[in-house]
């Protein structure tokens, strides 16, 4: 039985294609929706013809300050879809000057706001694979706007090719400034890629013991400055990124916000975290039941100086 058809509100206006599966995708509502906080997603929705209609979140990759005129998002085409019917194939059938639904509520707590304030002095660490990239353009093009600069910000985004690097241009304008190298891209398959000079690997190795000390020199830091005192960590994209960057800067006694894993490793419920994550995916962040991975886990935080709080293994 097909899905009830979504009713259409708003009109693609821009749609730009980096590869055949990557691309960025401009939306209209048809009656303002209003503004936002950078981090948030809205939910989009499409007809198909036999299957009937299909929504899917998505991160707002452009900042508020545009909102007036256009909502953007950074999407990419999904090869092996867990559902039968998939927005994403709708989507890049679609073509400017098609109609789309956008709902009109944005949500979302993945937000500066929200998670360790805009005062916060710290250092702002933003990582990303892929498209998970999105809340964070959204962020650092809306602090360029209305201060002339990012706010303390870095990025460090993974991805396969340069030319899957989206907005890669636009951040190195507002992010490098001379000698300050705060956007900082690392593709996977160097050398299928001859000439580049930038960071290899995945996203999340970079975080690694044995290779952080490479961001900390990068990022002005210095041997060991990679610390929850210095530094907060944001990180979008899928499970893999997510947990491996998780996991390696427990070493650095980084405490995650997510409450789930602080209940499970006995973090303190008064300890600040230094750690967030925006999950792509459904597959859990962290096997929990894994008695042996989390005892591991618990041990790089206390190893790093976080005190106990709760029993984890009563919280499991």
């Amino acid at each position: 039985m097909a899905a009830k058809p979504v009713e259409y509100n708003a009109t693609i206006i821009h749609k730009k294609l980096h590869t055949p599966t990557l691309g960025v995708f401009r939306v209209r509502p048809d009656e303002p929706i209003g503004g936002f906080i950078p981090g948030q997603y809205a939910i989009l929705g499409l007809n198909h013809s036999e299957k009937g209609g299909v929504m899917r979140a998505y991160s707002i990759a452009s900042p508020p300050c545009v909102h007036e005129d256009y909502y953007e998002f950074y999407v990419r085409y999904v090869n092996q879809p867990t559902s039968t019917n998939p927005l994403t194939h709708l989507l890049f059938e679609a073509e400017e000057g098609d109609r789309i639904l956008m709902r009109k509520r944005i949500q979302g707590h993945f937000t500066v706001e929200k998670t360790m304030g805009l005062d916060d002095p710290r250092m702002r660490v933003l990582v990303a694979s892929g498209t998970g990239l999105a809340p964070f353009t959204s962020m650092v093009f809306e602090w360029h706007h209305q201060l002339g600069h990012t706010r303390n910000s870095a990025i460090v985004h993974g991805a396969s090719y340069p030319t899957d690097l989206g907005y890669r241009e636009e951040l190195e304008e507002v992010m490098n400034r001379g000698e300050q190298q705060r956007y900082l891209p690392t593709i996977s398959r160097p050398k299928e890629v001859p000439g580049w000079d930038g960071l290899t690997g995945r996203v999340e190795n970079h975080f690694a013991p044995e290779s952080i000390g490479v961001l900390e020199e990068r990022l002005g830091l210095g041997e060991g400055g990679f610390n929850p005192r210095n530094c907060t960590v944001m990180i979008c994209g899928l499970q893999g990124t997510i947990a491996n960057t998780l996991t390696s800067l427990l070493y650095r006694g980084f405490v995650p916000g997510d409450r789930k894993l602080r209940r499970v490793f006995g973090i303190p419920k008064d300890l600040e975290a230094s750690l967030f994550f925006e999950q792509y995916d459904t597959t859990p962040i962290i096997d929990t039941k894994d008695e042996a991975l989390v005892s591991e886990l618990v041990e790089r935080l206390r190893a790093a100086g976080v005190p106990a709080g709760e029993d984890a293994a009563a919280a499991r």
